[in-house]
């Protein structure tokens, strides 16, 4: 018994004395090796978060819960430039609760529209767009896919080829004959015309019989009406698209319930169009081939089977309302910043008049021949949309995965804002970039409106890049040569040429353009 007791005491001893020992040599090193071991611990916590965190592009500082929507202000291309003058070219906003990619340099248009294609191809759906645009079935809205393939397929080849744009001189001789006709009226009275009013007129009717097969004025102007109304919701301030949870709020203020009696009556009114022309074909009522308009073309496609993609009828009207909108808003502005240029620079002006005048000669006609041999003209044409491109943040694109770019890392479905504007003055590329001068496209004539130069993308590029700008030209060029050589131009008194810009769908002069004409005899 005692052996045992003394077994144990002797073992206790023992811990007892390791402890101690243990406790001596854990004091000893703690000042030293402990402040060691926690110094590399954190820097071994430092390296793991350095390296799982992406490197984002730069930002502008933001505010709590509307993060830089309070930078964009009424005219959001040019506050964008000052803002990634600072930035750089690639600049991430926080936009409400969504982010936003801005992109203002050549170099960086081509990683995005070229290099990374595929990779910012999507379209960021708004509110507006999916109810308006049947739920964005349209090709501007629709996300990158089979369908959008199929249907962008289907108007390039039947409906903005080159052989089809021709099919259509008629319609520009008529309308702008009509513009022609309705300037004449006004210099017998010597009145100041409204040019920007004339323009979008004469615009909208010459995409209205391309497209849909007539005007809609008269007892039609309900259609005008519906469409105006269009433009300004598709572009209107949606909470939703800021901030998804706060979806209510729509609805709350009306603006929901807008959309719906909006796409109400548009569709109506395409459904009806669509009917008359299926009408025809089921009678036996042919129309000439050269004469056919884009409803026609469609239809017989679809009768003949034609097409590889069954298109519902709700993808014919929204691709129909797509080709209206495009291209109606676009040719008008871009003819208003033309003029208005010319009128600014009156030396560009005499040059290009004396140009068209010396081709045209005595006829009493401009043809699409004659045209093709105005050189200067169409220099100042690419030096109107050089400075004023009617989209200038073009259609937004958003990212269908994440990408890297010049070593920043941009999250999937970020929206994509390629400043055009900016790009297009950037003095990198352009001397005296914010000045007027055609000439700079005679010595560089090989730079063109197809988006294979980055530094001028009036129209995008890649697999977005807007389908219709062969047909918008062309109708551009026909109105200002007639215009130009038909009359000459003075400003009213008292009036002041102004060059600010109202945002909207396209970015359009915020002073419509009045001008006196002087018949040229």
């Amino acid at each position: 018994m005692e052996a045992k007791k003394k077994e144990i005491l002797k073992q206790a001893r023992e811990k007892m004395d390791l402890t101690m020992m243990i406790q001596q040599q854990f004091q000893a090193l703690n000042p030293i090796s402990f402040s060691l071991c926690l110094f590399f611990f954190f820097i071994l916590l430092l390296k793991i978060f350095k390296r799982k965190k992406p490197n984002f592009p730069p930002s502008p500082p933001r505010l709590p819960i509307i993060g830089n929507l309070h930078q964009l202000g009424a005219l959001p291309h040019q506050s964008m430039a000052a803002l990634s003058n600072k930035y750089g070219p690639l600049m991430l906003l926080k936009l409400g609760q969504k982010h936003a990619l801005v992109v203002s340099s050549p170099k960086m248009a081509r990683e995005v529209m070229k290099t990374h294609d595929i990779k910012f191809s999507n379209r960021p759906q708004t509110t507006a767009a999916y109810e308006l645009l049947y739920q964005c079935q349209d090709i501007g809205f629709a996300q990158y896919g089979e369908y959008w393939r199929q249907a962008r397929k289907v108007c390039a080849l039947e409906l903005f080829s080159a052989k089809r744009v021709d099919s259509f001189p008629y319609v520009r001789d008529e309308e702008v004959g009509g513009l022609m006709d309705r300037i004449r009226k006004a210099c017998v009275g010597g009145e100041a015309v409204n040019l920007s009013q004339l323009f979008l007129q004469t615009s909208n009717n010459i995409v209205s019989r391309c497209v849909l097969g007539g005007k809609f004025e008269g007892e039609n102007s309900r259609f005008g009406d519906t469409t105006k109304k269009f433009l300004l919701l598709l572009t209107a301030f949606c909470v939703a698209d800021f901030f998804p949870c706060l979806w209510w709020i729509d609805t709350i203020r009306g603006f929901n319930k807008e959309l719906k009696d909006c796409f109400k009556t548009l569709d109506t009114i395409f459904s009806k169009v669509v009917e008359e022309h299926k009408a025809k074909i089921r009678d036996g009522v042919l129309t000439d081939e050269s004469k056919k308009d884009f409803v026609d073309i469609m239809l017989q496609l679809q009768q003949d089977d034609m097409v590889d993609y069954p298109f519902s009828p709700d993808n014919l009207k929204a691709i129909l309302l797509d080709m209206f909108v495009a291209g109606s808003d676009t040719t008008a502005a871009a003819l208003e910043w033309t003029m208005t240029e010319l009128m600014r620079n009156p030396a560009a002006m005499k040059k290009a008049q004396t140009e068209v005048r010396t081709i045209i000669g005595k006829k009493s006609k401009i043809e699409a021949e004659d045209i093709q041999k105005m050189e200067y003209m169409h220099c100042v044409i690419k030096e109107s949309l050089r400075l004023h491109p009617p989209a200038p943040l073009l259609v937004p694109r958003e990212t269908a995965a994440d990408v890297e770019i010049d070593g920043y890392h941009i999250p999937s479905k970020t929206k994509v804002l390629v400043n055009a504007w900016k790009i297009q003055r950037d003095p990198k590329y352009w001397h005296s970039p914010d000045e007027f001068i055609p000439e700079r496209f005679m010595e560089n004539d090989l730079v063109d409106y197809n988006g294979q130069h980055y530094e001028f993308i009036p129209f995008g590029s890649g697999r977005r890049k807007c389908l219709g700008l062969s047909f918008g030209v062309a109708s551009l060029e026909h109105a200002l040569a007639n215009l130009l050589h038909w009359f000459d131009w003075k400003l009213p008194r008292g009036y002041e040429l102004s060059v600010e810009e109202q945002s909207g769908l396209t970015v359009c002069k915020k002073i419509p353009l009045f001008l006196n004409p002087i018949p040229y005899i």
